[in-house]
């Protein structure tokens, strides 16, 4: 009977071990890793793609409340995210997967998101060697000497 209950302390133990992995070994959002990476690259384009469609998100945005403005489409990167969740949690353990993207990967989308899209925001000034229209209208009357009705 001891024998038993030795080995099913065991298994747990062993078991426990196996999901209650080192914070040190955990993947670091952003850096190279063969399964990891192309899945953060997925989900974070489906995030920059989707904020820059939506108007809520893309007035939050402009706000650079980045975080916030992801979680308005969110639903819409759900397949992206669950692909991420699953590969974290099949290499480092179980329930690992929805931790990563709450807080690492969350805190990685914020900056991604800032540098993708900030650029896309700031107005710009575009030179032009068209006169605006109003003084452009205003040029032909004087030059002409009349109105483009009074022809």
């Amino acid at each position: 009977m001891k024998a038993v209950l030795l080995c099913g302390l065991a298994v747990a133990l062993a078991t426990s071990a196996v999901e209650a992995r080192p914070a040190a070994r955990q993947h670091v959002p952003g850096t190279p890793h063969a399964v990891l990476a192309p899945l953060e690259e997925a989900a974070t384009a489906c995030f920059a793609e989707t904020v820059m469609s939506n108007p809520k998100a893309m007035r939050l945005a402009r706000e650079a409340r980045w975080f916030e403005a992801a979680g308005v489409i969110g639903f819409l990167c759900r397949p992206e995210v669950q692909r991420m969740a699953v590969a974290h949690d099949q290499i480092y353990g179980r329930g690992t997967g929805e931790r990563f993207f709450k807080g690492a990967y969350g805190r990685h989308l914020d900056k991604q998101l800032a540098a993708r899209l900030q650029p896309l925001l700031e107005t710009k000034s575009v030179a032009s060697a068209e006169p605006p229209a109003e003084k452009a209208a205003l040029t032909d009357v004087t030059e002409t000497g009349s109105t483009s009705d009074e022809h």
